[in-house]
């Protein structure tokens, strides 16, 4: 195997609105999409249902990460939303621990829907981990450069 080929098995996902870097996060889930698909029965054919294809459907991508200065990035895109919801383009890139990119999504039409801070208990001291929860309505694929 090519070290080019290697599996990731380390990475972090580096995030952009619009161009502007919100910082990279540990954590991404939710990447993908489904075929909604409606079923019709046809008279006469008792042996399956027709699966029609009708859209394809987008869950929402949660990034976690611990708390960092680029949180006020994120604080500032979400306070955006109080004068008027703006969807954007946004890119998630998966990079190695090195810093080389291994895969690249493209979203359509972002906005946020959720940021969640972290809950400071003196009896539990953990790391303070901040998520942050977008919608989209699909994939957009650029060139290679």
């Amino acid at each position: 195997m090519a070290v080019t080929d290697d599996p990731a098995v380390s990475v972090c996902f580096v995030v952009t609105v619009d161009g502007i870097e919100l910082g990279s996060f540990n954590t991404c889930e939710g990447l993908g999409c489904e075929v909604v698909l409606e079923q019709r029965e046809e008279g006469g054919n008792n042996t399956h249902l027709w699966q029609l294809p009708t859209r394809l459907k987008y869950p929402n991508i949660k990034l976690s990460r611990p708390l960092t200065r680029d949180t006020e990035k994120v604080a500032k895109w979400f306070a955006s939303m109080t004068t008027g919801i703006r969807r954007r383009t946004a890119h998630i890139e998966a990079r190695t621990g090195d810093g080389r990119k291994v895969a690249q999504w493209g979203l359509l039409e972002v906005v946020p829907v959720r940021w969640t801070g972290p809950s400071f208990n003196p009896e539990s001291p953990k790391v303070a981990i901040e998520t942050i929860e977008i919608a989209h309505h699909g994939y957009v694929m650029e060139p290679e450069s």
